[in-house]
């Protein structure tokens, strides 16, 4: 599967959840649960939440209480993120589970599953942005500005893919290998985490 086809599931899970731009709405991922499709319309489909939670959480008027509870909201969806993005990074292990790594093969600076993870975002970027260089009660300024930024974007969203397909095509090869390290967020551990311990 290429990025391209990555970016299409990207943009169909951001076109899916603006049908009714809601937080509170359940997904409906339209893959079968088997398929890497579906881990990626689930990764997408938690960034797109949480991009909207982080909107709303920034209101100056919102009630501590509620955002406290968005806060918190935020926290899990970090957690739920992380472990797409670890299930995607196993995928790729058993698929290249039996190259076996040339002499001299390096490892990469991210797994191929947290790149992903960056073109996940952009592709929310990139939504946001094009609606603000569209946006009609904008001053042209405003639009024009945004629209310099989404042409970067677009251009970051090209090298990132092909960066991507590079990476897989020499883990494929030989040429590099996969090591993945778990991410152990502390935070969220009430074993780790002093205030959640000390407070028992």
């Amino acid at each position: 599967m290429s990025t391209e086809l990555y970016n299409q599931i990207f943009d169909q899970s951001i076109a899916d959840y603006h049908v009714h731009n809601s937080v509170h709405q359940p997904i409906l991922n339209p893959y079968e649960k088997t398929a890497f499709e579906h881990l990626l319309y689930l990764k997408n489909w938690i960034d797109t939440v949480q991009w909207h939670l982080e909107d709303i959480i920034r209101d100056p008027l919102i009630d501590p209480v509620k955002a406290l509870e968005i806060k918190r909201w935020i926290d899990r969806s970090n957690q739920e993120r992380t472990d797409v993005v670890e299930y995607i990074d196993s995928y790729f292990l058993d698929k290249y589970k039996d190259v076996k790594p040339a002499a001299g093969a390096i490892i990469n600076t991210e797994s191929p599953a947290w790149a992903i993870d960056r073109l996940s975002i952009l592709a929310l970027k990139i939504y946001h942005m094009r609606e603000e260089a569209t946006r009609p009660d904008a001053t042209p300024a405003h639009r024009e500005a945004c629209q310099r930024k989404l042409d970067i974007l677009l251009e970051q969203r090209s090298d990132l893919g092909s960066a991507i397909t590079q990476l897989l095509a020499d883990i494929a090869a030989g040429k590099k290998y996969m090591k993945v390290y778990k991410q152990m967020k502390m935070y969220n551990d009430p074993a780790l985490n002093p205030v959640l311990y000390k407070g028992k």
